[in-house]
């Protein structure tokens, strides 16, 4: 009998790393190639994207002729064929990803992605191909993310730097990740080139033939000593200076162009890599709608990450901007105009120059509120910075950058059992310094005795002005009851509040006593009723205030009567939001 057939050799699991050129990728397929359960193929789609996209390359013609061309022939019997080892590694580049090519490319396998920072690949991309966007391939890599999360299956991220930084801790994570057994020897390899390298090699790898393993590039001089060799002084400078290479600033427009793309992929690196600094879990938001909100930002709407000022912005060189809080009720922005007053009467305070108009503004707001499906129950947060400055510095003699910043907040404050608060140390500005009328970003002020709240385990504290009169808290104005007369400090070391006022006139169509007057610690300590009022949290009682307790520790008559007068004016006036044409 004519003996069996040789039993079919199995199809490997196929490993696909992704990355763009100049990212380490050549190193980890050594790192890879080390373990004994892989075999690698380098950039196994190399000819058919010459084929197809008629690029030139100094070894086009031999990589052609060497190098089957046509992609699909190559993913079923290459990339998917049969194989002598559990997995197979394919070095991909991601340019190479082209619509010619079979979707079981994608759907196969498992995939990763290999970042890095554009500004660390520039510099020596230029070596065989001049750089563009288009031969970068980083617009690519994020294409390949979002088609692997669509299909179920979202990718590792790793970043090279950190891959260099802490290899084995990124390598181990990036094993789990992909599901298979992590092997030290991946950590190092010999010298040399590989008999699996491509027949590009000799242009692109002269490098990597040098190393042994993952090493961490020398950013900054070494200090040699004195009496080193002169030679061996000349010797470190110039193995230094590919590390301390300047970058050139001809490729900075595609830089720019880059780093977007490179930063939405930095967001989903694997956690479990190493890092020069611990690695924070995203905290929890107060309110999970926040998280996919869009952010009107200067002229246009953003993602939430996206939503950034320039470091030159007057805000972050030295808190130079005025700012408003406003609250949505039932379609309607409550007391818009009266807010945009005192926006504006900031501004000329501030002498900013090239205001926003008042139309263009409220555009900009309702603009947001519809994009968020923001119409009740929220809080918007509108600051206008003096503007992006030209160079470091106070002078505000530079243009306006306007910021409109929306997010989806309930109050802060518990309004039906009350809060507690302590007087803080910390004094409120006096007009002689920054006159708090100006409702301006330089808050340190209010921060300070914020943080003694804190640490007091309160939900704010009172501020006192420079005589010892109670002034307001860090966050909102505060008024008290005693023998059924409304009481409120004056205006004079706090902000004049618009829910302050709209309060003021309530108490008095209540047919309530208002005085308006300094007003002592130990009052506040002695009053029946205590609340403070602000746009965030609006009615806010309070209960206890230095561990006293404020009446008998219940919410009051006269601050409920407020209270529901408040619920009324709200619910029955306000800006009317204009709705989408399409709604």
């Amino acid at each position: 009998m004519p003996p069996p057939p040789p039993e079919p050799e199995p199809e490997p699991v196929v490993i696909h790393a992704w990355s763009a050129p100049r990212s380490l990728s050549t190193s980890l397929m050594y790192s890879f190639a080390q373990r004994d359960d892989m075999e690698v193929l380098d950039e196994p789609l190399y000819a058919n994207f010459l084929r197809v996209t008629g690029v030139d390359r100094p070894y086009r013609e031999e990589l052609l002729s060497n190098m089957d061309p046509d992609g699909n022939k190559v993913i079923s019997e290459v990339i998917f064929g049969p194989g002598k080892r559990k997995y197979r590694y394919c070095k991909h580049i991601a340019k190479q990803r082209l619509p010619n090519l079979s979707s079981d490319l994608m759907k196969k396998g498992k995939h990763f992605i290999l970042i890095r920072n554009p500004l660390n690949i520039l510099p020596s991309f230029d070596k065989v191909v001049p750089p563009s966007f288009f031969e970068l391939g980083i617009a690519e890599l994020v294409s390949i993310y979002s088609e692997l999360c669509e299909l179920g299956s979202p990718p590792p991220v790793i970043d090279a730097d950190d891959l260099q930084r802490d290899p084995e801790a990124v390598l181990s994570g990036l094993c789990e990740d992909l599901g298979i057994p992590y092997q030290p020897q991946m950590l190092q390899w010999e010298a040399g080139p590989k008999d699996f390298d491509g027949i590009w090699a000799p242009w692109w790898y002269r490098s990597v033939h040098k190393s042994t393993g993952f090493s961490m590039p020398r950013r900054y001089p070494l200090i040699i000593p004195s009496n080193f060799l002169q030679v061996v002084f000349f010797t470190i400078v110039l193995n230094m200076l590919w590390f301390l290479q300047t970058f050139p600033f001809a490729l900075y427009d595609l830089l720019e162009q880059s780093l977007p793309f490179y930063n939405v992929l930095k967001r989903h690196v694997s956690k479990t890599i190493g890092s020069p600094q611990p690695t924070l879990p995203d905290p929890p938001l107060p309110v999970p709608e926040n998280k996919k909100i869009l952010v009107w930002v200067g002229d246009e709407l953003l993602p939430r990450d996206s939503a950034k000022v320039s470091v030159f912005d007057s805000v972050v060189q030295g808190g130079d901007a005025v700012w408003e809080g406003l609250r949505i009720y039932d379609g309607k922005v409550f007391k818009l105009d009266e807010h945009l007053d005192r926006l504006f009467d900031s501004a000329k305070a501030m002498a900013f120059s090239n205001v926003p108009s008042r139309d263009w503004i409220k555009d900009a707001i309702f603009r947001t509120l519809n994009a968020n499906g923001m119409f009740n129950n929220a809080h918007i947060r509108l600051t206008l910075t003096r503007g992006k400055k030209v160079t470091s510095g106070m002078s505000p003699a530079f243009n306006l950058y306007g910021c409109t910043l929306i997010e989806w907040k309930p109050p802060v404050y518990d309004n039906s059992h009350g809060i507690k608060l302590v007087t803080a140390t910390t004094r409120r500005n006096s007009p002689n310094s920054i006159d708090s009328k100006i409702h301006h970003n330089n808050l340190i002020n209010n921060i300070l005795a914020k943080i003694e709240g804190n640490l007091a385990q309160a939900e704010d504290a009172i501020m006192l002005d420079k005589d010892g009169f109670v002034s307001e808290t860090n966050a909102t104005n505060i008024f008290m009851v005693k023998k059924g007369i409304v009481l409120t400090p004056h205006a004079e070391y706090c902000l004049p509040g618009i829910t302050r006022a709209t309060v003021m006139d309530l108490v008095v169509k209540e047919s309530l006593v208002l005085h308006e007057r300094r007003i002592s610690l130990s009052e506040f300590h002695a009053a029946d009723e205590v609340w403070t009022t602000g746009t965030m949290g609006e009615i806010t009682p309070v209960v206890m205030i230095d561990g006293r307790e404020i009446g008998d520790g219940k919410i009051g008559p006269v601050t409920r009567q407020i209270q529901n007068a408040y619920k009324v004016i709200t619910a029955g006036s306000g800006v009317t939001i204009p709705r989408n044409a399409d709604e």
